[in-house]
């Protein structure tokens, strides 16, 4: 058994249930959050190329907040509901990280900067439930035990 078996079956034996509730706000939060950037693309795009964050052109950012929003409009419904929830953490993961250290960090790190603590706090969730997986009240679990009473 690897070390990421290991870790899938210890997750999936000590989740808590009201993990699931942390879990559906966790995914709706997202889920608004690339709302938010799917319709501020071009305030967004102008704020990327002010701060030059990446280096990125007009091109490169309009489809890097594409890509973003994307992912997180997909991830927070498949967090949300609870399918494939460890795949839907793992491509968060390097979005948030990106949004802690370049862009939240560029405003500095205070107490006032509520978006870098959301953003933290976040990416916590995030790694937690890459760890613990869906839980009880989720599609997967639906489905492992519709599986099993077909064996």
């Amino acid at each position: 058994m690897t070390v990421i078996q290991r870790i899938e079956r210890w997750g999936d034996v000590h989740h808590a249930k009201w993990l699931d509730i942390i879990r559906i706000v966790l995914g709706i939060l997202i889920f608004s959050k690339g709302i938010a950037i799917v319709s501020n693309t071009a305030a967004l795009q102008d704020l990327l190329l002010q701060n030059n964050v990446f280096g990125f052109s007009g091109v490169m950012a309009s489809i890097a907040l594409h890509i973003v929003g994307f992912v997180h409009l997909v991830g927070g419904i498949l967090i949300t509901i609870g399918l494939v929830t460890r795949f839907a953490a793992v491509i968060q993961i390097p979005i948030l990280l990106c949004a802690v250290l370049f862009v939240n960090l560029s405003k500095g790190f205070s107490a006032l900067n509520s978006e870098l603590w959301l953003s933290i706090i976040v990416l916590m969730l995030l790694i937690l439930f890459w760890v613990v997986g869906s839980g009880p009240y989720s599609v997967d679990q639906a489905m492992k035990k519709k599986q099993t009473i077909y064996k």
